[in-house]
């Protein structure tokens, strides 16, 4: 795959309709409520925690969620208008950070246009092919003259027949005037796992035709992530496996579980060595990390993982402060709380000193080809410590993690080095000597280190 600017990124990811207070349902005729602007307030903030890449959740128009659309060209009025949209781009973009947005093109909400002419002109509406599935022989569960596919069941969510040349004009018209009107520099594709895969070559050529260095991100829940991304395909692809990895690695004391994932997918012969994929700890559909782990003092090591792993991390707003949030009964509403400022979202928290521990961790990537970049090999494992080491352009990185809630002795045979040290960049001036290619390293409890080869000193 060619270089993109996001392989080198790191993100933040905010769902707006929660973050900034949203109405849970669209009356549809409310003046447009420019909450979007609250947003502007979290740019020194992005800036200070090392993002230069915002992942912003849907924004168009729809009935409840976001991802219910019901006109793919128009802000919902919840969050303002067309141009308060091109307003906070404008000043993301003047601060150094890209924006990627939502595209949600498997399915549209009831109250889509066009699904509202099919329910009021029944066999006789001229939309009744963009949908798929739709039987005038049958009833749907929502009591209307005809049956239709739904995404997984749920049928407020209406499948969008993607085969239909009418339908990829009109959707490839939106993306257009996306690129246009507010000058987005990527997408993320939202149940990319289930879309048509002529459908995500064709967008793929097309957004890449607009600007080459369009980046496209695909949710990939599980499988392959190569059917998704690649030549031809999207760029990158959602990193679930070593999501789950991440806080069960933790939780079960088990670094073998992360470890193995890592080595699987970008050790050497590794699935996706050649593959961007887009790191988290938690996102807007899966309950808040602080509330996954057991022990809080974790969300130390696994943010230092989040940073350092192959991959793109980011940041769901507000979990830099370990604000909490659980799914009830499947509400995902606990997930996205009204986060006014970053100041709200940090007094909602329940660790202050995390956000500074993930800014360092950023700066120490931000500062690394290595680690933005690099080959990656395993070190070492063992059920609460880990390490692996980084390579690029010949630069070295070895970051190392501890678990435990005690200080812990790592040793780890590296290549042939000679005498040559290695300083901890999160605690400048700490400095370990490697003696017939081996390192020993002191690790702190629930803490970690990233080291930099330093081959003018001698060892000590």
């Amino acid at each position: 795959m060619p270089h993109s600017w996001a392989q080198e990124a790191f993100f933040y990811h905010i769902y707006p309709l929660g973050q900034c207070g949203a109405e849970d349902r669209n009356d549809f005729h409310s003046p447009p409520n420019a909450r979007l602007d609250q947003l502007r307030g979290w740019i020194d903030h992005l800036r200070w925690l090392g993002a230069d890449a915002l992942y912003l959740g849907p924004v168009f128009e729809s009935t409840a969620h976001g991802y219910d659309t019901a006109d793919y060209y128009h802000v919902d009025r919840r969050l303002g208008a067309d141009e308060t949209l091109a307003g906070l781009t404008t000043a993301l973009h003047a601060a150094g950070i890209r924006v990627v947005l939502d595209g949600v093109f498997h399915h549209v909400g009831r109250d889509f246009w066009a699904f509202r002419d099919l329910r009021q002109n029944g066999e006789q509406s001229p939309y009744r092919d963009w949908f798929a599935g739709v039987d005038f022989g049958r009833r749907s569960p929502c009591g209307d003259a005809f049956a239709y596919d739904a995404w997984e069941g749920h049928f407020d969510l209406v499948k969008l027949n993607l085969h239909h040349a009418h339908v990829r004009e009109h959707l490839f018209g939106a993306v257009r005037s996306w690129v246009e009107r507010f000058h987005i520099d990527g997408l993320r594709l939202d149940v990319a796992y289930a879309l048509d895969p002529g459908f995500v070559r064709e967008l793929a050529a097309f957004c890449h035709s607009l600007r080459p260095d369009y980046w496209l991100l695909g949710e990939a829940i599980h499988g392959d992530y190569r059917r998704l991304a690649g030549p031809g395909l999207l760029d990158a692809a959602t990193n679930y496996e070593c999501y789950k990895g991440l806080y069960s690695s933790h939780n079960d004391r088990n670094y073998f579980e992360i470890a193995h994932s890592l080595n699987r997918l970008f050790g050497e012969g590794g699935l996706y060595r050649e593959l961007t994929t887009y790191n988290f700890a938690d996102n807007h559909d899966v309950n808040r990390v602080a509330s996954t782990l057991r022990n809080p003092a974790h969300l130390y090591p696994l943010h230092l993982l989040l940073c350092t792993m192959p991959g793109v991390p980011s940041i769901y707003a507000g979990s830099e402060w370990a604000v909490e949030g659980v799914k009830v009964k499947g509400d995902d509403r606990p997930l996205r709380p009204a986060l006014p400022s970053p100041t709200d979202a940090a007094a909602r928290g329940s660790h202050p000193d995390l956000a500074q521990a993930i800014a360092r961790f950023a700066a120490v990537r931000r500062n690394s080809p290595a680690l933005r970049l690099g080959s990656y090999r395993q070190l070492h494992v063992a059920s609460e410590q880990f390490a692996f080491e980084r390579k690029h352009m010949g630069e070295t990185a070895i970051v190392a993690v501890n678990a435990s809630a005690a200080p812990v002795q790592m040793e780890f045979q590296l290549a042939p080095l000679g005498s040559h040290t290695f300083e901890d960049q999160l605690e400048p001036g700490k400095v370990f000597g490697v003696r017939r290619n081996r390192l020993r390293v002191e690790l702190p409890a629930c803490w970690g280190r990233v080291l930099f080869e330093r081959p003018s000193l001698s060892a000590e």
